[in-house]
């Protein structure tokens, strides 16, 4: 029993901190310097732990993190809504360390607002 508790204790640290990790907090990006701009997507993730989307800003490729997936679908936006091919504006905010690396505040689709904070 006691063996099993140990185990259990040892899992939880270990999940705790891989999806520490993992997260993608706000600390990391500059709100200090939001970029406002509108591109074209070249790519989109639609899955967990957030979704993603590939675009030129600047003449470079940049991956921007928009929000988890329910809180996508809970504000309207789907999978279709951001595919290859969809003309968005985004409101972003650069990677501190990080070069090609945004994450997204707001989305604009179809002249549609969506908050993603």
């Amino acid at each position: 029993m006691k063996y099993l508790k140990n185990a259990s204790l040892i899992l939880t640290l270990l999940l705790c901190v891989s999806f520490t990790v993992l997260h993608h907090g706000w600390a990391d990006y500059d709100q200090t310097k939001p970029q406002d701009f509108k591109t074209t997507i070249e790519e989109s993730i639609y899955e967990n732990p957030h979704v993603l989307a590939k675009v030129k800003y600047k003449k470079e490729m940049y991956t921007v993190f928009l929000a988890p997936t329910s809180r996508m679908t809970d504000r309207g936006l789907t999978a279709d809504m951001i595919k290859k091919g969809t003309e968005v504006r985004l409101v972003a905010y650069p990677h501190k360390t990080k070069k090609g690396e945004m994450r997204a505040e707001r989305i604009f689709v179809g002249g549609e607002k969506y908050e993603l904070r």
